[in-house]
């Protein structure tokens, strides 16, 4: 039986922390290592143009985000692992696929509203299409699903959409993509837990994967833990969902005891948390950094995985080309 695809990306924008990996990376891993689906996994450095990021910031971000990507667990022997510009079909497809979508759709998707916010004086034409080539990315291996969070759902329905479209028009070919909605632990800011944790908000809000013991020691000895905003203390929940993702079993439940009954001591659970996070990402430090010492090999595993998906997604375009009737 034919396996399903799974097709999905990350922009080399920053760093990986620990939100990203709780939120998408992880679960990229445990699907890949169930072994029931086909996975295509890529660095999307075509929708990082769409920010601010210098040329030379954008090259060394690609091979640290490619170099993380395996060290904490995507392996290119069992996913098809790759930089998206080094399959130009992307970009040839996402054309064909702005030829079909109207453009009020993009004007509803919210994250355009979103990032032009963030952006005021860098407003370009990729921030409103880029929808388009995600749904290129997607359509270019027939992708059957794609993993997101619940504030992805709309642009997976969008990539459902176009395949409809292109089908109406000149005849079924693309599958209608679902989402797999994924239980994502929301992981906050560790200055202002009251925010989803990001790398926007300033480097002592966010923990990076290789961020060294003594930083991940200074960050956590920061994070707010009383707050006055809403109802209980979202520093402290924060801190108790890290010790139960990373840290020991017996150790979480008996400082989740402690918050019930009002004895427990917040710099003994900052420390608990920081002592898990730098143990359990110790291979991934050096992993990531003897991956980076070699950026030949990193670039030649990066060469292999476009090799490998480009025959599909060549196969794709020629097919596409003979049905829109440029060939």
């Amino acid at each position: 039986m034919k396996k399903q695809v799974i097709v999905s990306g990350i922009q080399p924008t920053g760093n990986i922390h620990i939100g990203n990996y709780l939120g998408t990376i992880k679960n990229w891993v445990e699907l890949q290592n169930s072994g029931k689906y086909e996975m295509y996994i890529f660095i999307a450095d075509l929708h990082s143009l769409t920010g601010n990021m210098s040329p030379e910031d954008r090259r060394a971000q690609i091979l640290r985000t490619s170099a993380e990507l395996i060290a904490v667990g995507i392996d290119p022997n069992k996913t098809t692992f790759f930089i998206q510009s080094h399959v130009q079909e992307h970009t040839e497809l996402s054309w064909v696929f702005n030829c079909v979508t109207p453009i009020s759709e993009l004007y509803r998707m919210t994250q355009f509203k979103d990032k032009s916010d963030r952006q005021e004086k860098n407003i370009n034409s990729g921030l409103l299409t880029y929808p388009i080539l995600q749904a290129a990315d997607i359509l270019l291996y027939h992708g059957d699903i794609v993993p997101v969070g619940q504030d992805q759902i709309q642009h997976v329905e969008l990539t459902r959409d176009t395949a409809r479209w292109f089908n109406n028009r000149f005849g079924k070919y693309f599958p209608e993509t679902k989402h797999l909605l994924t239980k994502i632990s929301k992981v906050m800011s560790l200055l202002d837990p009251n925010k989803k944790m990001s790398k926007s908000l300033g480097s002592g809000h966010v923990i990076e994967l290789n961020d060294e013991p003594e930083v991940v020691m200074k960050k956590l000895s920061k994070a707010v833990t009383a707050t006055f905003v809403g109802e209980g203390a979202p520093g402290v929940q924060n801190l108790l969902l890290l010790l139960n993702e990373f840290g020991d079993q017996n150790i979480y439940q008996d400082f989740l005891t402690a918050e019930i009954d009002g004895t427990i001591r917040y710099g003994e659970l900052k420390k608990a948390v920081a002592e898990a996070i730098v143990n359990y990402f110790a291979d991934f430090r050096q992993k990531r950094a003897e991956l980076l010492s070699d950026e030949n090999k990193l670039n030649e595993i990066l060469q292999k995985g476009a090799d490998k998906a480009r025959p599909v997604a060549q196969k794709t375009m020629e097919e596409v080309r003979k049905m829109v009737g440029i060939r």
